[in-house]
């Protein structure tokens, strides 16, 4: 008998917007659970408007949409409504896991909170995503992921070139992380409702993610350490900078730990009189004149196409790389072998997606379907719950859905 879905019959309630809270219940569905969203009639997900708007690559398609928000049905439910409410109750008794990111304040105003909703389902999980954490003055602050996961956390203020200015993040760049935390919080307090047979309270935050991101910096400060210098001693750091090459792309090179593998490095650069230069024959000594390697090095680079100091590099066995770019990307071979981009169903506008980084060998997935127009799986929800036709219609002419 072949293996069925792994999360076939958890029924999810999607009570969220844009993509960290939400995507964690794309990736549950990925694998079997029932998703059902659930939005504000006529308006929808806000997350519906941003690629559109937008429109990175004058593409037609609704790629951020579909990326995060298949592979589940719609319901559009006015919230604010006696009716809404208690359909959505209804909906609480019998689900498995409700994921919201609604503002905390706006939980207490419509008595959506984990405490309002636990009494009607001890077994129901419940996740919940902040921008800033749970508890504190920032508690009902909102906020996106540039915000509060790249600039609140530390990261934006460091990850620079030295002496430039802060960069701002890309879009999703925190929410897709934050949202495999949240999914992490899901499966975990599933497993533990296996062994109690109670549901939980599970909650993450922009900000946490954001840090934890940062944490190999963060804990030096921590542990007592002086990062006042931190921009300027990055920018010494020879084999931790990035270098141009004649085409316009850019080496990196990471953990060249080795005598043999620095030895390498620069005698394929065309600067091997480093290597007898005493100022350069310590680790200490290649430090304290990091700035002056940084240099020698970008002007080597400068000569040559960058897939061409590559090879040479690989083949010497320094570690290097060259930066993709978004055109490289989509013709990156080890991508599709690795079906880290997987074909788009019919529906999408486009021929691959984005596949989140969960591999499960053996384990079935179910297919991938477009995402879902706002309320268009309404009539379908409402009838499973019992709803009948003059009644949902009666719902439709009154604005509830």
């Amino acid at each position: 008998m072949a293996e069925g879905y792994l999360f076939e019959g958890l029924k999810v309630l999607d009570v969220g917007t844009w993509i960290a809270a939400p995507v964690s219940a794309t990736m549950l569905a990925d694998y079997g659970a029932d998703v059902i969203k659930i939005e504000q009639p006529q308006l929808g997900d806000g997350y519906r408007n941003f690629a559109p708007a937008v429109n990175l690559d004058g593409t037609d398609a609704n790629y951020t949409w579909h990326l995060d928000a298949r592979s589940r049905r719609s319901l559009a439910l006015d919230l604010k409504s006696e009716q809404g409410m208690a359909i959505l109750h209804g909906m609480v008794v019998d689900c498995d896991v409700y994921v919201t990111n609604q503002p905390l304040a706006m939980r207490r105003q419509l008595k959506l909170t984990y405490e309002d909703l636990a009494p009607l389902n001890e077994r129901m999980i419940y996740a919940s995503l902040t921008a800033y954490g749970e508890q504190g003055s920032e508690r009902d602050v909102e906020g996106f992921d540039m915000v509060a996961y790249w600039a609140r956390s530390g990261l934006m203020q460091t990850v620079h070139a030295t002496g430039a200015a802060p960069t701002q993040a890309l879009p999703g760049m925190g929410d897709h992380p934050t949202g495999m935390a949240m999914y992490a919080n899901i499966v975990t307090a599933l497993l533990r409702r296996e062994k109690t047979g109670k549901g939980s309270h599970v909650h993450t935050s922009l900000l946490a993610n954001g840090l934890w991101s940062f944490s190999c910096v963060a804990q030096s400060q921590l542990a007592g350490g002086d990062l006042s210098d931190y921009d300027e001693r990055r920018g010494r750091a020879y084999t931790s900078v990035p270098y141009e090459a004649a085409d316009g792309r850019w080496l990196v090179f990471t953990m060249v730990r080795t005598e043999e593998a620095l030895d390498s490095l620069f005698a394929i650069a065309g600067i091997p009189e480093l290597l007898a230069d005493e100022r350069f024959a310590t680790p200490e000594g290649r430090a304290a004149n990091g700035a002056f390697i940084v240099e020698k090095l970008a002007d080597c680079f400068r000569a040559r196409p960058a897939d061409e100091w590559l090879a040479d590099f690989q083949a010497a066995g320094v570690p290097a790389a060259v930066a993709a770019t978004p055109t490289t990307l989509v013709e990156d071979e080890q991508l599709l072998v690795n079906n880290m981009l997987l074909d788009a169903p019919e529906g999408m506008g486009m021929d691959k997606v984005v596949d989140h980084p969960l591999n499960q060998e053996g384990l079935p997935r179910k297919p991938l379907t477009r995402a879902p127009e706002i309320g268009e799986h309404s009539r379908e929800v409402l009838a499973e719950l019992g709803f009948s036709d003059a009644q949902i219609d009666r719902l439709a002419a009154d604005g509830v859905i």
